[in-house]
């Protein structure tokens, strides 16, 4: 009997990270890290489920799961082994419900919501294949991975013929790149010394135990006030030494004008980059910046909404580093797409991973880029925070500032019940107990 879809379940699930400042920056200063999170149900009693999400940091979550369930008539009903045999289909039969994308278009919350879903089918589709998901798109044929992009829009830039020539030639050396690949894992850096709201000392403790524990880059968030910031960089260049790169993020706090004045008033301090210096939106202030600063690099991509804005920023030449976002566009197809992009412009990779389960989605998708389509780590690092990683069944593991490549099928998505049990907002265990009247020695 053919396993079909059977339900599409959603949960809002929300940390409390505010209360230590994890997460703080420019603009964002009291993020709880929280995740619009989906489970793809089978009929099949022996098969896995699928698992995805897409990040928010609070309120506002519980918009996103409302857009995720509005998407449900979509999924349910699937055949199963269609579906991951061809995610592609699904996920341009979501981007293409007219009346949806007239919320959009492949933009904002409804453009998330199929990112979850569609990341879900993957989930599902590499454990039935029994691979990690790196392995199962760096093990697909070329012409198979070509299929799954949307092309739409991109061909001024990028043509199927040039996609499917980039993958072609991504695989030569495939077989010596896996082995290191499996024996060092993938070059991380770390920005869980650097949020904006730790004490001078916070910070000074956290860049050392970078250090001790072998990452070679530091972030430290910047934006809110200048002399802090020049205070700042001063501790953590001179915990670091000169010789570790330590990366700037303002968190599109600034205009164009500051983002420039800024960044050079920091310059003393040697960023390698800055990071979204203004507007994602902004395509020409990026370039502008990018100007102006040189040789300071410029680099974005967290909150940049599709792949049509990531083909501007590299046609305009406005970016030097490519900071793709697991959960903030639509899924693995358009993360493809992204990829091919950047491999065709030769502008260097180096996913955002800032928040609740983003770690353990984006280092597969980089793990296939180095394997079977750029062949390269070289200027390409993921970024680490080192928050809420036990909450999943596959966690990310560091070693010697590098992630170790993951060997459970899957997109690395899953969640512990016990974790949605608790964290289910509003009335999981903790925000219930959360609300009980605190006694005077509690308050």
């Amino acid at each position: 009997m053919t396993a079909r879809i059977t339900a599409l379940d959603t949960y809002d699930i929300r940390f409390p990270t505010s209360r230590e400042l994890d997460g703080s920056d420019a603009m964002n200063p009291d993020p709880d890290y929280s995740a619009a999170y989906v489970v793809l149900r089978t009929d099949d009693p022996d098969g896995p489920e699928g698992h995805g999400f897409t990040f928010t940091i609070g309120r506002g979550n519980d918009v996103q799961v409302a857009a995720i369930n509005a998407l449900r008539e979509h999924v349910v009903g699937r055949d199963v082994e269609a579906l991951c045999a061809d995610p592609g289909t699904l996920n341009r039969d979501l981007i293409g419900d007219s009346q949806l994308r007239w919320l959009g278009p492949e933009k904002g919350v409804m453009h998330m919501a199929i990112g979850a879903v569609v990341n879900a089918v993957w989930d599902l589709a590499a454990k039935r294949a029994g691979k990690p998901l790196w392995l199962l798109l760096a093990d697909a044929e070329p012409e198979w991975l070509v299929s799954q992009v949307d092309f739409r829009y991109l061909t001024d830039a990028l043509t199927e013929a040039e996609a499917l020539e980039l993958l072609r030639r991504g695989r030569e050396g495939r077989a010596e790149r896996e082995a290191l690949l499996r024996e060092r894992g993938y070059p991380a850096y770390t920005t869980s010394p650097g949020w904006l709201g730790y004490s001078d000392e916070k910070l000074a403790r956290l860049a050392r135990e970078a250090l001790a524990d072998g990452f070679t880059q530091i972030k430290l968030k910047v934006g809110a006030d200048l002399s802090d910031d020049i205070r700042r960089c001063r501790v953590a260049r001179e915990t670091i030494g000169p010789d570790i790169r330590m990366a700037l993020d303002a968190n599109q706090r600034w205009s164009v004008t500051e983002a420039i004045e800024w960044t050079k008033a920091l310059s003393e301090f040697d960023p390698y980059w800055i990071e979204e210096p203004t507007s994602p939106d902004d395509v020409l202030g990026h370039a502008t910046v990018r100007r102006a600063v040189a040789p300071i690099k410029v680099a974005t991509g967290e909150h940049v909404q599709n792949r049509i804005v990531f083909k501007q920023l590299l046609q305009a030449g406005a970016i030097d580093v490519l900071q793709l976002d697991s959960a903030r566009v639509g899924g693995v197809n358009e993360n493809l797409a992204i990829l091919l992009l950047a491999a065709r412009f030769g502008v260097p990779v180096c996913p955002h991973a800032g928040g609740v389960g983003l770690c353990e989605l984006v280092q597969h998708l980089s793990m296939f880029d180095y394997l079977a389509l750029s062949g390269t780590t070289e200027d390409r690092v993921i970024e680490f925070v080192d928050h809420l990683h036990e909450h999943f069944l596959v966690p990310v593991t560091i070693e010697a500032g590098h992630y170790t490549a993951p060997l459970a099928p899957g997109f690395s998505a899953q969640m512990h019940e016990e974790s949605i049990t608790a964290y289910r907002f509003p009335d999981g265990e903790f925000w219930t107990a959360d609300a009980l009247p605190k006694g005077p020695t509690q308050a």
